[in-house]
């Protein structure tokens, strides 16, 4: 193995923007998930 491709190895990929975004609605629809659960709670308790 050459040392170039064995530093590339050890190098961190950058996310991409399409990477980031489908984290954003993931923790959106988690966050969203958590909420209606303690929403309807709520309303069972009532």
């Amino acid at each position: 193995m050459s040392t170039k491709k064995q530093k590339q190895k050890y190098v961190p990929r950058r996310k991409s923007k399409r990477e980031k975004r489908m984290k954003v609605a993931i923790y959106v629809m988690v966050a969203a998930m958590l909420l209606s659960l303690f929403t309807s709670g709520l309303a069972f308790l009532i």
